[in-house]
């Protein structure tokens, strides 16, 4: 991904993003700050485990950050509502499919990668099936390449959150 192209991301997304960065800088920097005076104060830095763990994770915390600021600063907020023709799917719906093979239902909504968390139903828009899923509508039949093989699965609803 280039450094000019736009993130798309749902508004809640794009709100939550804004709340893990405003807690990283006002409340973990300043914990990993404690965290690393508190591990100075223990003497000599070069054996000094608290020290080495701490400034790890400080640059963890701060790449994270530069990540954020970054794609908050590319964001491009999708509305699904107000994309002509919500009765495809689209960027931002939730979508119940079936499994034809088992017969098992499964919802995902469609979201931008930094939102995706596959054990609360979000798919990044650039996963397979989000994809192969992208322009279908209801009782569409859906063929996706997954790791266990080709699986079959029927559009059962669209839905706009």
């Amino acid at each position: 991904m280039t450094s000019r192209e736009k993130v798309p991301m749902t508004a809640r997304g794009y709100q939550e993003l804004k709340a893990e960065l405003h807690r990283l800088k006002t409340v973990v920097r300043q914990e990993v700050i404690r965290a690393i005076a508190e591990a100075r104060a223990h003497g000599d830095l070069s054996e000094n485990a608290e020290y080495d763990a701490a400034k790890e994770k400080q640059a963890f915390v701060e790449g994270r950050i530069n990540l954020l600021e970054d794609h908050l600063g590319r964001a491009e907020v999708i509305d699904p509502a107000k994309i002509a023709g919500t009765d495809r799917v689209v960027f931002g719906v939730t979508v119940c499919l079936a499994d034809e093979e088992t017969g098992e239902e499964i919802s995902y909504q469609l979201v931008g990668e930094d939102e995706a968390d596959i054990d609360r139903g979000k798919i990044s828009i650039s996963a397979p099936i989000a994809r192969a899923l992208i322009g279908k509508q209801l009782d569409d039949e859906v063929q996706v390449n997954t790791p266990g093989g080709l699986k079959t699965f029927t559009v059962m609803d669209i839905t706009v959150e």
